[in-house]
């Protein structure tokens, strides 16, 4: 099993910055065999996906969210994070964190993000 732990999550103004965090656990896990990446959910959509990281350290970003978002990682930690700049209202949303490896998906518990105006 693998246990995902998200926060830093919050209410921000448009234009401002926030960084969540993703802490991973688990006899299974390990930043080298796993990928990881970051999604979101607002009210009445589909979770979509945001920003990735694969085994090797490789980033991928959804275009739409490149210029702003950056996910990234720290090995020692076992977390990945994500760095959201120059927020609008529409990034409003649960942001989770997710793991993959072969079949095996595991999902965190999801933080809020809320952007006002």
């Amino acid at each position: 099993q693998v246990q995902l732990v998200e926060s830093g999550g919050g209410l921000v103004q448009a234009g401002g910055s926030l960084r969540l965090s993703c802490a991973a656990s688990g006899r299974t896990f390990s930043m080298y065999t796993f990928t990881l990446g970051w999604f979101r959910q607002a009210p009445g959509k589909e979770r979509e996906l945001v920003a990735g990281i694969d085994s090797g350290g490789t980033t991928s970003h959804v275009v739409s969210m490149k210029d702003r978002f950056t996910i990234s990682r720290d090995n020692a930690k076992n977390t990945i994070y994500l760095q959201m700049t120059a927020l609008k209202l529409e990034d409003t949303a649960v942001y989770y964190c997710n793991a993959r490896r072969h079949l095996n998906i595991y999902w965190g518990q999801g933080t809020q993000v809320t952007v006002s105006s």
